[in-house]
This record gives structure tokens, sequence and C-alpha cells, in this order.
């Protein structure tokens, strides 16, 4: 299995246990070193590389699944598509994996997200809904859809992490805010939270789309 985008490795190590043999690549080096060392220190043998997902070299046909969890979005298709199909063994798997929180349906989550639209109103991350991916046209020609499930989850936070991942959000983090702006960004989440309970349930929906790999594209 090949993971793209793996950061520190969340899905490879959390897959480890069922037996396969993983590949992790990213484009970040210290998120790679970061995986690395977290699977070294749990006796995991996952092999990390440092490489976008466009310029990924494997050879050809050397994976049974290939991955990519919250990160599809950032590639550019027209590259790491015929990538993808031509590293894919005959009848192979790429899954795109997705979650994210529904601000609809979850107290904190709404209030987190309202706050970040307070300093950053043109963030587009905002009023995620719970929905199932379909295969998109444009990769049709190479993969046909093999499966497709949306499942909820709830994932457990201390006021501290999920202020963390707040700040690590696209509304904050990767936004043009100035660093007075994210300041009084966190005074005001920080306070916010100190009236929430220690640790708290964020209710996440998660989707995959599992896509097989045509043997003989569609020109």
């Amino acid at each position: 299995m090949l993971d793209l985008g793996t950061g520190t490795g969340v899905l490879p190590r959390n897959m480890y246990r069922f037996g396969a043999k993983f590949v992790g690549t990213d484009a970040s080096i210290n998120q790679i070193s970061e995986a690395r060392d977290m699977s070294q220190a749990n006796g995991m043998d996952i092999e990390y590389i440092v490489s976008a997902a466009e310029e990924i070299d494997f050879p050809e046909s050397s994976f049974d699944v290939i991955t990519a969890c919250q990160c599809f979005m950032y590639f550019d298709k027209n590259i790491v598509l015929p990538r993808i199909h031509k590293l894919l063994k005959v009848d192979g798997h790429f899954c795109i994996l997705w979650m994210a929180w529904l601000p609809d349906e979850d107290e904190i989550a709404n209030a987190s997200e309202q706050l970040i639209l307070k300093f950053n109103p043109s963030w587009t991350g905002a009023g995620m809904k719970r929905s199932k991916q379909n295969i998109p046209e444009w990769s049709k020609s190479l993969f046909e859809e093999a499966n497709s499930i949306v499942y909820d989850v709830k994932v457990p936070f201390t006021r501290e992490n999920w202020h963390g991942r707040m700040k690590a959000c696209r509304g904050i983090g990767a936004s043009s805010l100035s660093i007075e702006e994210i300041e009084e960004f966190e005074r005001q989440h920080i306070k916010l939270l100190s009236e929430m309970p220690e640790t708290f349930d964020i209710l996440h929906y998660v989707t995959i789309l599992d896509l097989q790999k045509r043997s003989y594209p569609i020109l």
C-alpha cells in the first residue's frame, strides 16, 4: 500500500496491524521526519519517502492499493491520476478518504467556526455537510467506482487539542491573517473553550471513495 500525502503517517500507522507493507510519501521533510520517528518508536516497519504526489517514482504495478487522505484536492490531477493508474497492479484500488466535522450538528464545532469566520469571512472551509463522494468525470477514463461509503465518528478532543486543530485549519493557519489577528483569535478562542468541558467529542463524518483501476483505459 502507498499512502500519498501521508503527513505524520497517521493512516499507515493506524492500519499497520492489518498486515500490509506500507510506503508513505509527503512533500514535507518535517512531516516525514515525524512519521519515521513515531513509527520507529512503535516498532513499525513503514517506509517513508519525501516526495510530492506529482513526483512519485516507483516501478510500474508496484502497489495493490494507493490511498490519499485529506489531501487529494491539492494534487495536480492531470499528473497524479495517470501515475496512480500506472503504479497500481491489475485490478488495484485507489481510495480517496475525507473527514470533516459537522458544524450544523455539533455545538462546539459551530462556535469555533463562527469565531474563525469573524476573523476570516472569506474562509471557504466552513459549513461542511455530510455527503457521499461520487466518481469525478475526469477520472472515469482510468478508474471505475468499486464502492463509496459515508459514516459518522465522534472524535475525542481536549480543549488544548481542539484549539490546536482550529489554529491549524486553513481559515487561520494557512490564511492571510496578520500575526496580531491570529493572536487575537487565539485569545478569544481559548476564552470560548474555557466555558466547555475539559474533554469532549466532535462529531465528524468520514467518506471513502474506492476506485478500481481499469485494465484498459477509455480513450
